[in-house]
């Protein structure tokens, strides 16, 4: 019997130990994943540290005077006039800012007028707007939905 009994604890000390160094195994194998994590980050922060000094020696105003000296010719550039900008008073008016379409037709309810006669006055609106902006020499719109930016694909 004592055998027997020699035998399990025996057998048992090995899956111990075979837990034991699986486990360990497995944790060494994580701790490189995690210094091999570490070092990759720490190179992009290296990289970015690195491009952030380069673009800050690129964008020197000396630097930008001198290539615009030496390119004058190529690139013909010229100081912007004062009348080139714009305040924000002058801007097209945001969305958030317009009023919102759904007064004006209940309003237009409320009167007892027909939604073809709302229809007729609104582009009746529209060409006296545009007509007014015109003779003003205005080239604002109010309607925001209509301007053209470019940079948005619709």
């Amino acid at each position: 019997m004592l055998r027997t009994l020699d035998i399990v604890l025996i057998v048992i000390m090995t899956a111990a130990a075979t837990v034991t160094y699986t486990i360990k195994h497995q944790a060494e194998n994580k701790l490189e994943a995690v210094r091999r994590l570490d070092a990759a980050i720490k190179l992009e922060e290296d990289t970015i540290d690195l491009l952030r000094a380069d673009w800050a020696l690129l964008t020197q105003p000396n630097r930008l005077e001198r290539l615009v000296d030496a390119f004058a010719v190529d690139l013909q550039l010229a100081p912007t006039p004062s009348t080139q900008l714009a305040r924000p008073q002058e801007l097209p008016m945001l969305k958030a800012e317009l009023p919102p379409p759904e007064e004006g037709k209940e309003k237009a309810v409320k009167d007892g007028a027909s939604k073809d006669k709302m229809a007729a006055s609104k582009a009746a609106d529209d060409e006296a707007g545009h007509e007014e902006a015109a003779e003003d020499g205005v080239a604002a719109v109010i309607n925001a939905d209509n301007i053209a930016t470019g940079s948005v694909a619709r």
